[in-house]
């Protein structure tokens, strides 16, 4: 049976390309443009769902027939924003500033009807508690797992896993980048049920 609808992705993330992928949807990869910098004294929850819609604006124009969605997250701890740390050294000091600490993730996902200009958002919070780790745990897992390029250094759809003690969220997806539950019933809201 044919797709009512096209279906477009926009952003770079594999994480969230694979997640997409498990609704067995076809959809197309589309970078967004868009200046991901913070505005000054922005919630992260609010910054999150901005960005989410900006990605989903942003490649509108050329798929005006298109469901597109966008998604971002924003995470922190103690008040303080948790980056990608793009390199082992950053990751290590964000690791330990995280032992026996909280972090709270906020993933926004957004689609907007690109015909009729018609966008549903909506934020996901999971907090994620970490269990106590010292230095040679942190060494070892980041030569192990390499999460330069996830927030908080820590994926907890792999060895990461093993430094946390609970996640708290009405959607375990949302912690990877793309909160599937929400997306699912956006979709059917717009014409594409996902079964």
């Amino acid at each position: 049976m044919a797709q009512p609808r096209r279906l477009v992705l926009a952003s770079t993330s594999a994480y969230r390309k694979a997640l997409l992928e498990r609704l067995a949807l076809a959809f197309v990869v589309v970078a967004p443009q868009v200046d991901e910098r913070p505005l000054a004294d922005e919630p992260p929850a609010d910054s999150a769902l901005r960005l989410a819609a900006l990605k989903a604006q942003s490649v509108r124009a050329a798929h005006r027939d298109a469901l597109v969605i966008g998604s971002d997250q924003v995470a922190a701890s103690a008040g303080r924003p948790l980056g990608k740390p793009g390199d082992h050294a950053t990751a290590a000091r964000q690791l330990r500033s995280l032992s026996g600490k909280s972090a709270d993730f906020h993933t926004a996902v957004a689609v907007l009807d690109a015909a009729s200009g018609y966008m549903q958002t909506e934020v996901v919070p999971c907090r994620v508690h970490f269990r106590q780790f010292d230095d040679a745990r942190i060494e070892s897992y980041l030569r192990r797992e390499q999460p330069f390029d996830c927030a908080g250094s820590a994926k907890a759809e792999g060895l990461g896993i093993a430094l946390i003690a609970r996640i708290e969220t009405d959607d375990p997806t949302s912690l990877i980048g793309l909160p599937l539950i929400a997306l699912s019933a956006m979709l059917e809201r717009a014409g594409l049920p996902v079964v």
